[in-house]
């Protein structure tokens, strides 16, 4: 069987070098680079060719574009995070931002050896004690950019959205845009409809709630692991 190529990246020399070290003992695994930069997740994974990177979300530079730019080049590489960072929007933008799994600090080396098995077979990994948690962020996020996607304003009807959260009413939205009240009126119809919404009141909470949260990429085959 051929060894798993992996690299590793972290800003922590200690932990850093104890993985590298672990792993390169381990027969199945070939470490062929490490880094402890957002610039050396880019130069190392796209010049040495690793099949699984591991890095911390806390180091110097942009790791999130980095990770982006890795799943951009290289979709065949595997990402996993590897940190001590149990926020569930730092989680959700990984994954969103490419990632194939989320593993906190603090976990085993098996846990670990079992995120990388999990990653390679195509299965996305979360660390369990806080998966449940990121897995319905994931999903109500999904469902929001899916319900703004569905909801796409025209420029006028976007006008009129913003001022209407401002409880503008219909002969004030007339005026600040310089139509005519039957042109609001003929809008707010449409918005209504594309809103689900019965009256002003429901079109308002509608946009309220459609406005309320961040978007972020719905993830499939998620592996829950003690």
């Amino acid at each position: 069987m051929q060894s798993v190529k992996l690299a590793f990246f972290d800003d922590h020399p200690i932990l850093l070098e104890g993985l590298v070290g672990l792993f390169s003992d381990a027969q199945d695994y070939d470490v062929v680079g490490k880094g402890n930069t957002a610039a050396d997740v880019i130069e190392l994974s796209l010049a040495s060719g690793p099949e699984v990177i591991i890095l911390d979300l806390d180091m110097p530079g942009n790791v999130f574009e980095a990770i982006k730019k890795i799943r951009s080049e290289k979709p065949d590489i595997k990402i996993l995070i590897f940190t001590a960072s149990n926020a569930i929007d730092e989680a959700v933008k990984a994954l969103e931002a490419g990632a194939n799994g989320y593993v906190l600090k603090g976990s085993t080396i098996q846990d670990l050896t079992s995120a990388i098995q999990s990653v390679i077979a195509g299965d996305t990994y979360i660390t369990q004690k806080f998966a449940a948690r990121v897995i319905m962020a994931l999903r109500e996020a999904s469902l929001r950019k899916q319900a703004e996607r569905q909801h796409q304003w025209s420029v006028r009807e976007g006008q009129i959205v913003k001022l209407l959260l401002k409880g503008k009413t219909n002969k004030e939205i007339a005026g600040d845009l310089a139509i005519s009240e039957k042109t609001v009126k003929h809008y707010m119809s449409v918005l209504m409809q594309k809103l689900n919404a019965r009256n002003r009141i429901e079109a308002v909470l509608a946009v309220q709630k459609l406005s309320s949260g961040g978007s972020a990429g719905g993830q499939a085959d998620i592996h829950l692991r003690h």
